[in-house]
């Protein structure tokens, strides 16, 4: 393996966490004006769509030579937004050769740089054309480029990864069959690099989105066959190498019962660090969760009796906490001292009591685009084979916003006149994001709230089920030592 002194040296370094802000993901545009423009238009929809985006080990991505990004693909077109605003160097994507076809779209891809795939699941679709794609990969390879691809080839909603396709494999090996000494392959290499992505939900707006690059390994050059095609005996090996790295950043689980299970035994466990003065990185949530499956995977196979009564225990607690109304954070509240606590609340009420009129106005103003932004991604959950419900409600989001900020501009210069109508978008605009920090504020301020009067009132049901929730996360902490 080449440059493996530099691989030592970045396994040493902790991985660093950042969550992405808005100004720091339009600084990491590149290209043509056209492309940046673009840029700052994804990382705009993108931040306003979730809550928290959180990036980790970015800092391992080398900033000169040729690398292909292999990605999991459970959102649609929301994933290759969030690594296309998240990494510093400048990047093409594989896409579906369908949205090429459609007007708009297909201008958009081929300003991003995009080259199209061909596949056999895609109605009229040429496989024959892949062969002018892979050419172009291995040429902007040559180049000291970089490509990502998503190697399980469809978008989708299953929980764990889908089979891995080789072209990933073919490519890079393709592209250093190829290389002349002058050229960037033969000088550095050729680098594939694991990215994972994770949401807390897909479809929900304002939730929050994860995205974790992963292992990095070099591609060792080999001889192309007779045909001058990369040999299946050095494809699958490598096909199977880039599997393992998208397991290791990706949460795998069998059934979405088991998701479910894990994700609530997560948050069981987790809930004892989330307090009003520290909230858990997402990345933390994450690897909990992935060493939980696995340990849950292991826990079934050995002792699946254990297994089941563990399940059962925590649906049965959290059935109780829904039905007092609770969740296993909110009973957190008893961590601090009440004059703390009291002094947070009346804050943040001071604070809601005055933005109220702002608020107000951007809520009613923005409440039809955002209610048939959600219809839309309701109605259209898939294109084609690949899911795309995340894809869709951002989509008319940025169609609707713009357009309610223009019709409300334009009723007020018929009756107002121009200058009035200008400073009226800038002023709409304002008060949606009043409007939207304003809720969640008043969402989490609710879940501290119903706490208080709950511990109030059910005094005694309040501290069992907290000691409940004791006595349950030493259990999950068993299994996660063992």
């Amino acid at each position: 393996m080449k440059n493996l002194n530099e691989q030592n040296q970045l396994s040493k370094n902790p991985e660093t966490v950042k969550t992405l802000r808005l100004w720091e993901m339009i600084f990491l545009g590149k290209g043509s004006f056209f492309r940046r423009c673009f840029h700052i238009f994804i990382c705009i929809a993108l931040r306003l769509f979730f809550r928290r985006i959180e990036a980790v080990g970015v800092e391992k991505v080398p900033k000169k030579g040729a690398i292909i990004f292999v990605l999991n693909h459970p959102n649609g077109a929301v994933d290759p937004g969030l690594v296309f605003v998240s990494l510093p160097r400048r990047v093409s994507f594989l896409a579906k050769s369908t949205l090429f076809d459609v007007p708009v779209a297909g201008f958009l891809f081929r300003v991003i740089e995009a080259l199209p795939v061909y596949r056999r699941v895609d109605a009229g679709a040429d496989m024959s054309k892949n062969l002018q794609t892979f050419q172009n990969c291995e040429a902007l390879l040559a180049r000291g480029r970089c490509i990502a691809i998503f190697p399980e080839g469809i978008s989708h909603n299953a929980t764990k990864l889908q089979p891995i396709k080789t072209g990933a494999a073919r490519i890079a090996l393709g592209a250093l069959a190829i290389g002349t000494d002058n050229n960037a392959l033969a000088k550095n290499g050729l680098k594939i690099m694991s990215v994972g992505l994770y949401y807390t939900s897909k479809t929900a707006f304002r939730s929050e989105a994860l995205i974790r690059y992963g292992e990095i390994f070099d591609v060792e050059p080999i001889a192309l066959d007779e045909n001058g095609e990369p040999p299946r005996e050095a494809v699958l090996p490598l096909t199977g190498e880039i599997e393992n790295a998208l397991k290791n950043v990706t949460l795998n689980l069998e059934s979405e019962r088991e998701l479910e299970t894990v994700i609530k035994a997560e948050a069981l466990f987790s809930s004892v660090y989330e307090n009003l003065l520290f909230k858990q990185t997402l990345t933390q949530s994450f690897l909990r969760l992935q060493d939980l499956a696995e340990k849950y995977k292991l826990l079934g196979q050995n002792n699946p009796e254990k297994m089941r009564e563990l399940s059962a225990k925590v649906e049965k607690y959290e059935s109780e906490l829904q039905t007092s109304g609770l969740t296993v954070e909110s009973l957190s509240v008893l961590q601090h001292p009440t004059a703390y606590v009291f002094r947070y609340l009346i804050l943040r009420v001071i604070l809601l009591l005055l933005l109220a009129p702002f608020s107000i106005i951007g809520a009613i103003i923005h409440s039809p685009a955002y209610l048939f932004s959600n219809l839309i991604g309701l109605m259209f959950k898939t294109h084609g084979v690949d899911a795309a419900g995340s894809t869709y409600k951002i989509l008319a989001a940025c169609l609707f916003m713009p357009l309610t900020w223009l019709v409300l501009a334009g009723i007020i210069f018929y009756f107002y006149g121009w200058q009035i109508a200008l400073i009226s978008i800038p002023i709409t605009i304002l008060c949606g994001y009043i409007a939207l920090r304003s809720s969640e504020t008043l969402i989490d301020m609710t879940v501290w709230l119903k706490s208080v009067w709950f511990l109030f009132r059910q005094r005694a049901l309040f501290l069992r089920l907290l000691v409940q929730r004791k006595t349950l996360q030493q259990e999950i902490g068993e299994i996660i030592k063992k």
